[in-house]
């Protein structure tokens, strides 16, 4: 019987892809997809057994075994609770780009790459806007990078941050294009290298600032310091917001990028406890445990569905909490809240009021 060709995959990924192989499928109840979509073949063992029958040649991948390959937010949830820290998202994106290399990415995600340039001429435009702002000089001496998605769907939270930063630490500039994480989620390796060059090419040694968590965790080796680390770092200078909280509950939502990503789990915490003048409320699943929102590695774009439902069960999450004021760090979660109809807040807009600065 003639075998499938090898994927390259097993080179870099071999020792990821047996631990999972050989794994007695533990982590089946962390993964947010399968936990909606309830198939055997989306949990995080499956998912890798996947790659890896086909990186050693024992599988044909096909359009439906390259589709368990998306069908991760990139939450880390998996990896947090196995004993071996197994990169199950890291490895997935390199299975990707091999799906993606022998045609088998799904129709949407091939839409959504072709589409990227206009996305990032989009991004761009926003922030000629916001190039606009004072403090904000071709010179600066601190690098903001806000994010894509905060400059093309929460343009006056990507306001709000840039104020921020000028007040905290003086004048920036503003830096453009893409960190590439798009790509890299689509699987173009390529295109995710070449877009995290050019980030880099602009930085140029300087302090860089991030305002996505997801931006921040694609790009490691610049030593980005996270918007919401920044404030954190300043909450001296943070103070009450009038009547904020007096309502009723203020609760965080831990993003996976932020949070189990770049372990950043108090500084949003000490933020929104100046703001309130009291400690934030929580969800019962929170920090290390908290769930995802469903809004993370292009999951929208290849499984919107599931990505829906996930949203949809964090807000139950929420009401059953006691409801009130949802916040969160995340400019993917952001918009997956409010696509659900919550009047979901980001942490940017927080800090803002709290410096007292002309906010939207």
């Amino acid at each position: 019987m003639k075998r499938a060709p090898r994927l390259p995959l097993l080179v870099s990924a071999q020792k990821a892809l047996e631990n999972c192989g050989y794994c007695p499928k533990l982590c089946r109840s962390t993964c947010p997809v399968s936990n909606v979509q309830a198939r055997e073949a989306l949990i995080p063992w499956a998912k890798m057994s996947s790659a890896w029958l086909s990186a050693r040649g024992d599988l044909l991948p096909d359009r439906e075994t390259a589709l368990t390959g998306w069908g991760c937010t990139g939450c880390h949830r998996c990896t947090d609770f196995c004993e071996h820290d197994n990169p199950v998202a890291d490895t997935l994106y390199g299975a990707r780009a091999e799906y993606r290399d022998a045609g088998l990415a799904p129709e949407a995600v091939q839409v959504s790459e072709r589409r990227h340039s206009l996305r990032v001429a989009e991004a761009n435009a926003s922030l000629s806007e916001l190039s606009r702002e004072p403090g904000v000089h071709v010179d600066g001496k601190v690098a903001l990078l806000v994010g894509c998605a905060y400059l093309r769907k929460a343009r006056s939270e990507a306001r709000a941050m840039v104020r921020s930063v000028v007040a905290l630490l003086g004048p920036v500039r503003l830096i453009k294009g893409c960190c590439g994480a798009p790509l890299l989620h689509a699987g173009d390796r390529s295109g995710f290298d070449e877009a995290r060059a050019q980030i880099e090419e602009q930085v140029q040694g300087s302090q860089l600032v991030v305002g996505d968590p997801g931006c921040a965790l694609s790009l490691p080796t610049m030593r980005a310091v996270p918007f919401v680390r920044l404030a954190a770092e300043h909450a001296d200078r943070l103070g009450k917001i009038a009547g904020f909280g007096d309502a009723g509950p203020v609760r965080f939502h831990d993003p996976c990028a932020l949070g189990r990503g770049l372990g950043e789990y108090e500084a949003p915490r000490t933020v929104l406890a100046r703001a309130l003048g009291r400690a934030p409320d929580e969800f019962a699943e929170h920090h290390e445990r908290a769930e995802c929102s469903g809004g993370g590695a292009l999951l929208p774009i290849a499984m919107p569905e599931a990505s829906q439902k996930i949203a949809e069960l964090r807000l139950q999450a929420h009401e059953r909490a006691g409801g009130g004021t949802l916040v969160t760090a995340c400019a993917s979660s952001l918009r997956r809240f409010r696509a659900q109809g919550a009047p979901a807040v980001d942490i940017a807009s927080v800090v803002a009021q709290s410096l007292d600065l002309p906010h939207e």
